[in-house]
């Protein structure tokens, strides 16, 4: 396809003194963001409002996603600080609502569960009030990991499936669909009161009926929060962008989700999983 970009998918120019002051605030406490990590097209809108999704367990990714611009390699081992900084980071910004994230660790036992765990306590010990979503691994569904991560009752629970099935060699190759899907099932069976929220991207050759379905199968797991967002090449090494899919396409694309029953759904070419993830929170949670 002609790679020159439509004129609703225009970058952000992110200013560049508010950037310096997170990117400070991250070097103190040796923290790592998505928003970094993953060249996110958000990322001045989300340092403007002083708002960021943590990277835990490092920069460094054990799978190699096709779509994702972080480091794939030999990670090091956790950093026992992590969870502390982390509380402290949220402290600093006094962060209403925080989205913590990780790499896919599979060299580690508990697949990085435990690490998950120290951090929500950390923070919810130094930041009562903030409201904690986490967006976890597979864990290679084992359901002791993912029980662990549900005992640590944060608010929300997401995993992304990211594609529709048929993508999965070519996008996700180390990745499985029903497992993913099989994660928020566990969820939702452990506590049904935790939300969970998945996403995916459009833009990979997908069809509409896939995208139909694959919000039909999260519903039948009980998933209530859903994100679709444009998929943006990030570097030549990366996949290639098959479509870029028209605004009033992702207006259709929301309606019909909530249709067919999800809480919450965000939906627009710059939308990702933790986007403005707070107005979930204004809400739903504000009572919790």
């Amino acid at each position: 396809m002609n790679n020159k970009k439509p004129e609703w998918i225009k970058t952000r120019i992110p200013n560049q003194k508010i950037l310096e002051e997170m990117r400070s605030l991250l070097k103190d406490l040796k923290l790592h963001t998505i928003c970094e990590e993953a060249a996110c097209p958000n990322i001045g809108l989300c340092y403007a409002h002083h708002t960021a999704t943590f990277l835990i367990l490092g920069n460094v990714c054990t799978r190699n996603c096709r779509f994702c611009n972080v480091i794939k390699g030999k990670p090091q081992p956790p950093d026992p600080e992590e969870p502390k900084c982390v509380a402290e980071a949220v402290k600093r910004l006094r962060l209403e609502h925080v989205v913590i994230t990780s790499v896919t660790r599979d060299d580690l036992e508990d697949f990085g569960a435990n690490h998950f765990v120290k951090t929500i306590e950390e923070v919810r010990k130094l930041n009562p009030k903030t409201k904690i979503e986490v967006l976890i691994p597979d864990f290679q569904g084992s359901y002791d990991c993912i029980r662990m991560v549900v005992e640590a009752s944060p608010h929300i629970i997401g995993h992304n499936v990211e594609t529709v099935p048929r993508l999965y060699p070519t996008v996700r190759p180390k990745a499985s669909y029903k497992t993913s899907l099989k994660v928020l099932e566990t969820v939702k069976k452990l506590n049904p009161k935790i939300f969970t929220k998945s996403g995916i991207m459009v833009g990979l050759g997908e069809k509409e009926e896939e995208i139909i379905q694959v919000m039909k199968d999260l519903r039948s797991v009980d998933c209530d929060i859903f994100t679709i967002g444009q998929y943006l090449r990030p570097s030549k090494k990366h996949l290639e962008v098959k479509e870029y899919v028209k605004p009033e396409k992702f207006e259709e694309y929301k309606r019909k989700a909530y249709e067919l029953g999800f809480l919450y759904v965000a939906s627009g070419p710059f939308v990702r999983s933790s986007f403005m993830a707070s107005e979930f929170s204004k809400k739903f949670l504000v009572k919790t």
